[in-house]
């Protein structure tokens, strides 16, 4: 059978100007999955408020990680992680998209589909199942698809949290740094609003599913849950005790996510005699904006104003060996590569 494999990012800018970055947040932001309010009222709020002011600050920020070769990270590790697993999987054809910019989704699929693949395996580089990342990337395969006169089979990856080399792969990275050293580990995720974790149930809400303590059939979906999991695997492989990690969350855009906030945890530590801190972020596969200038720079200054001495940053895992063979094995590739060797 003859497969082929696409690998979705989130997206980034096609540069740092103003101009790209205001096209690259509008069309972000005016995704229903991403901001769920009235139609009317988001495109008010993207088109005339949010991105002609914000654009300005992100374009600075995007300016600092900018690479004069490489460009975005992102796009630039997403790359070099689809060159990783074709090169692994010579008989595969591999591609990778944005969901967001360039290279988009629909062009990935069309060139996809000129080499007549029987099946189509869709991975979203995103561990935790949410509406607005794995669910966007959904409605927008599914948006692409709809108008072909024929469709492969198409296998649709939605989470990969607890995916042993996807653990492994951090266990990996972890095995750099001397865990014992730090007084505290903070694994900080992408937080999201409270109300689309709340979507996930039926019958109730999130706080009444105790998705801190374990995954079950009601809450298995759930980004809260999924997280908190990851976190305990990813714990119990580096020995971890429970007492010496926390989990929060980053990147809020209001009061109204999850918590606890990332930053006030940080500036709260150092009063607690943590002075010495420790941060992973597994819900990014590749750095980012989010994790070399969030955590790397901004998170570093409110550690070190209220007190803290170190902070280090646990790479994402990019494009590292342990990472490609983890995305061959949660796309079910393990007898290809096996043929190969």
């Amino acid at each position: 059978m003859k497969k082929s494999l696409l690998i979705i990012n989130l997206g980034t800018p096609d540069s740092p100007s103003y101009f790209h970055v205001f096209k690259y947040l509008r069309q972000f932001l005016s995704d229903e999955k991403v901001l769920n309010i009235n139609p009317i009222l988001r495109f008010i709020l993207v088109n005339f408020i949010i991105c002609p002011l914000r654009s300005f600050s992100s374009s600075k920020i995007y300016k600092k990680v900018w690479h004069d070769e490489k460009g975005s990270p992102l796009l630039y590790n997403t790359m070099k992680l689809k060159e990783g697993i074709a090169k692994k999987l010579p008989d595969v054809d591999v591609e990778y998209a944005m969901r967001y910019q360039s290279p988009s989704i629909k062009n990935a699929i069309e060139k996809m589909l000129l080499k007549n693949p029987d099946e189509l395996i869709i991975l979203p580089l995103f561990p935790h199942y949410a509406a607005a990342t794995t669910g966007s990337v959904f409605k927008e395969v599914t948006k692409c698809l709809s108008d072909k006169w024929v469709v492969p089979k198409v296998t649709f990856i939605n989470q990969f949290y607890d995916n042993n080399k996807f653990i492994n792969a951090w266990v990996e990275e972890a095995s750099k740094f001397d865990i014992a050293s730090y007084d505290k580990v903070i694994f900080s995720y992408h937080g999201v609003p409270n109300s689309h974790v709340d979507n996930v149930y039926e019958d109730s809400m999130c706080a009444d599913n105790d998705c801190e303590l374990s995954i079950t059939e009601q809450n298995k979906f759930c980004y809260k849950a999924t997280v908190y999991e990851t976190t305990k695997l990813l714990a119990n492989r580096i020995d971890l005790h429970e007492s010496k990690y926390e989990v929060a969350f980053q990147s809020r855009l209001t009061n109204k996510w999850l918590e606890p906030f990332t930053d006030k945890v940080l500036e709260d530590l150092p009063k607690n005699g943590h002075k010495k801190v420790l941060v992973f972020s597994p819900a990014f596969t590749a750095d980012c904006l989010e994790t070399i200038i969030e955590i790397g720079d901004e998170y570093q200054e409110i550690f070190h104003d209220a007190g803290g001495e170190t902070l280090d940053y646990v790479p994402s895992l990019n494009y590292s060996d342990e990472w490609i063979n983890a995305v061959i094995d949660i796309t079910g590739f393990n007898e290809e590569l096996l043929n190969n060797v």
